[in-house]
């Protein structure tokens, strides 16, 4: 088994339902996609994954779930998300289109303005986003 002790830990979503569907599409190998606001790394002072990184995926409950390494790391404009990308989050997007409506919601939502510190935060076309592929190494419990 590997030490996670040392690993920094995945965190797709808030605790809650999103998570719990998303940590489920990871470890059913149909999540192989995420992404995030630069933002958001920025407002946490967190640096940017980087290839052959692992990490713990986190459940809702703070459980260890997995161990996930990155394959991929791409800094783009929101705009220039691709068709493939969307498709591998695993969420069930058919579009680009789907794909964005749906973060969206999530980006607007009260939870990550709160965690961005911008009660109005929006995202349009040029918002910088961090595009990350990864794979799981190892299956945690």
């Amino acid at each position: 088994m590997t030490d996670t002790e040392q690993l920094k830990p995945c965190l797709l979503a808030f605790p809650g339902p999103l998570r719990d569907r998303l940590v489920a599409a990871v470890l059913s190998g149909e999540k192989v996609s995420t992404t995030g606001l630069l933002a958001e790394y920025e407002a946490e002072n967190e640096e940017l994954p980087e290839i052959g990184e692992r990490s713990a995926l986190i459940d809702s409950d703070g459980r260890e779930v997995a161990v996930v390494e990155v394959t991929e790391v791409r800094v783009l404009p929101l705009g220039e998300v691709d068709l493939q990308h969307a498709l591998d989050e695993g969420e069930g997007y058919t579009s680009v289109a789907e794909w964005r409506a749906g973060h969206e919601e999530f980006w607007h939502g009260a939870e990550m303005r709160e965690a961005l510190g911008d009660p109005d935060f929006t995202v349009d076309d040029t918002t910088m986003l961090v595009a990350e592929r990864f794979r799981v190494v190892e299956r945690l419990r």
